[in-house]
């Protein structure tokens, strides 16, 4: 029950600083969600951080690990938020933007991961 609450809380964490990066102005010109698309990419770069220390056996709580990897990167990634975004560009007459948007996502997302593994060594 406790590590649930370790997640709830990180979560939490997670949601809010999302929600915070929300109220950002930016002076979009294109149709292109670029807060999601940032918030994706910051959540790949957190979450790589975090398994790179725990697959170096760095001495780090379960819990602390539950906390940030689950909570704190579950709650702020929106891949929720990425999947309804294409589906409106979509909807919306874009279907090349929306291709732009989900290859750039998954593809900068997969590189980042292997980019913090590689420079983690």
């Amino acid at each position: 029950m406790l590590n649930a609450i370790v997640v709830g809380l990180g979560g939490f964490v997670g949601a809010v600083c999302r929600y915070l990066i929300g109220l950002i102005q930016v002076n979009e010109v294109t149709t292109f969600p670029i807060k999601t698309f940032f918030i994706n990419v910051i959540g790949c770069i957190v979450i790589g951080i975090i398994t790179v220390a725990v697959a170096k056996n760095i001495s780090i709580n379960p819990q602390m690990v539950l906390f940030l990897k689950v909570g704190v990167c579950g709650g702020f990634t929106t891949f929720s938020t990425f999947a309804l975004e294409t589906a409106e560009l979509i909807k919306a007459g874009n279907p090349l933007i929306a291709l732009l948007y989900m290859l750039g996502s998954v593809l900068v997302g997969v590189g980042v991961i292997f980019a913090v593994e590689y420079l983690s060594k």
